[in-house]
């Protein structure tokens, strides 16, 4: 169906522009008269060149969900709150997302409905729980708990990366300085050996020729960088292989335990609080597992949602699948005995939260002192293997 962008004036004057979806420019006019809009400007935005959509930071959706809570606590209408979010936002995209928001809201769509039709913005989460809040008429609340959620999910996620950050940057360094001691230093010992006519160790032998063929052959190694990257990333697309890798992350040294108790941290909130918002527990299942980031828990996760399809718990698949410390799985069957899932599940992601943590400050204490070492035993190997033969020279010449 054809988009059409339209500017008109509501029934205070003041001027409007949005993007909707219809038959034709008639079907846009007719639309905008029964919402007793004046019709400014209509253009066909099929056949226009779209603007480069920049992103959505996550604090500016964490600050949107906000002030959409206080309004509606307040009292204020709820296409009253989105106008004035979405002239005060400071986001352009965000801006006119909430302005197509504002439009289909009055054109008599829930506001669920309507921010479906921007996933980019708002997530599967997002709009299931806004959802929930309108049939309880609770939206408020909702929000408010969304927003808290949105905040501590994206710490979550800031710490693991940030666990990445000094390892990545430390890696870097050691790579340039073996790259710069190969290309420019490692020549001059190796013509200066040329000159002497000495036999050479076989770990000065080694270091000269990774340099001949660093200098000779860089490109094909830059080549097989980026194949290899390549390749990686076509094998990690397909669903066997996101599967394979992802079993790799949990299973590596130290990495793999930061990353399986971040993701216990973020299923059991995320369901925690999809649940204690009114979604059922099968959609809060399949929701969860398409945020879980890891394919294997993802997987255990929709096996348990089968399980409870067919009439069984949940705590029993996630046992079976070996991905979740025993711990959440008892915490878990309590929950569901007690009826307090929802608690239960916000307890499990408080801990595990307090976990990460710690995990993230043992990865960074252990990586830093095994980097170092890495660095200096390379480019210390390397100077010691260059220095061997002039060690002999200056013993044969006494």
């Amino acid at each position: 169906m054809p988009s059409f962008t339209y500017t008109a004036r509501d029934a205070r004057g003041d001027l409007k522009t949005a993007t909707i979806e219809a038959q034709s420019r008639d079907d846009v006019v007719a639309q905008l008269r029964r919402l007793r809009m004046n019709v400014v400007k209509i253009e066909d935005a099929t056949k226009t060149p779209k603007k480069k959509g920049g992103k959505i930071a996550m604090r500016d959706i964490v600050i949107f969900t906000r002030q959409f809570s206080t309004m509606i606590n307040a009292g204020l209408p709820l296409v009253q709150a989105l106008d004035i979010l979405a002239r005060q936002s400071e986001n352009k995209v965000l801006q006119e997302v909430t302005r197509q928001v504002v439009f289909d809201v009055e054109s008599g769509n829930t506001v669920a409905d309507s921010l479906k039709k921007h996933p980019n913005a708002f997530t599967d989460l997002y709009v299931n729980m806004v959802a929930a809040g309108e049939a309880g008429g609770i939206l408020d609340t909702i929000l408010m708990r969304l927003a808290t959620f949105m905040e501590k999910n994206d710490a979550l996620v800031r710490k693991v990366k940030g666990a990445m950050i000094y390892p990545a940057v430390i890696s870097t360094v050691a790579v340039g300085a073996i790259v710069i001691l190969l290309i420019f230093v490692i020549p001059t010992f190796q013509k200066m050996f040329a000159e002497a006519h000495i036999n050479l160790p076989l770990p000065t032998q080694i270091v000269i020729g990774a340099s001949a063929f660093l200098q000779h052959f860089w490109y094909m190694i830059i080549a097989l960088v980026f194949a290899g990257q390549w390749l990686f990333r076509r094998y990690a697309a397909t669903p066997n292989g996101r599967l394979q890798v992802d079993k790799a992350m949990l299973m590596a040294p130290i990495l793999g335990d930061v990353l399986r108790k971040s993701a216990v941290s973020r299923f059991t909130r995320t369901l925690g609080t999809l649940i204690s918002s009114g979604v059922s527990i099968l959609d809060g299942l399949e929701i969860t597992a398409k945020t879980a980031g890891n394919r294997v828990i993802s997987d255990a996760i929709m096996e348990s949602r089968a399980s409870i399809a067919g009439g069984d718990t949940i705590s029993a698949p996630l046992a079976k699948s070996n991905v979740f410390p025993p711990m959440v799985i008892s915490m878990i069957a309590v929950g569901e005995q007690t009826g307090g899932l929802d608690e239960m599940l916000t307890k499990i992601a408080d801990f595990y939260d307090e976990e990460v943590d710690a995990a993230v400050a043992g990865l960074l204490s252990l990586m830093e002192p095994v980097m170092i070492v890495f660095l200096g035993g390379v480019v210390g190997g390397m100077i010691v293997a260059m220095y061997l033969p002039i060690f002999e020279m200056v013993n044969a010449v006494q």
